[in-house]
């Protein structure tokens, strides 16, 4: 009875290690040429002015509007969604830099906000932001 024999598969890992050992090589003689990129920061003394109070549109859970320029002093007004462009495109026009930023509760439908937002943009207002307040 003569027996078969089985061929043992191999993986021979001598020419991976080759591989590595000149890639290894290579990239210890090439890192010394390579300079690290230099970033200029910022300093904190560069402004000369502080940054201008943003004009906030409070959405209430009912529907309601309220219109607060914290540059004045922060009273807020309630407006509706048709004053609340034209309101808006002239606050802008008196003070350009002045960010805008929406509130909205957290039971406004965000369908609500992002219209609101679209009106923002439609009235040529490049600064929007939403306002989130931290959980308690």
């Amino acid at each position: 009875m003569a027996r078969t024999r089985k061929q043992v598969a191999q993986i021979n890992v001598v020419p991976m290690i080759d591989v590595m050992l000149v890639l290894l090589v290579i990239f210890m003689v090439t890192a010394p040429f390579i300079n690290p990129a230099q970033v200029e920061l910022p300093s904190v003394g560069k402004t000369s002015q502080t940054p201008a109070k943003p004009l906030e549109i409070i959405i209430k859970e009912s529907g309601e509007y309220l219109l607060k320029n914290r540059a004045d002093g922060g009273e807020s007004r309630t407006v509706t969604k048709r004053e609340l462009a034209a309101e808006i495109a002239a606050l802008h026009r008196a003070l350009p830099d002045q960010p805008v930023v929406i509130a909205a509760d957290k039971n406004v439908r965000y369908e609500e906000v992002m219209s609101t937002m679209s009106l923002l943009q439609k009235a040529q207002i490049s600064r929007i932001g939403l306002l989130a307040r931290p959980a308690p």
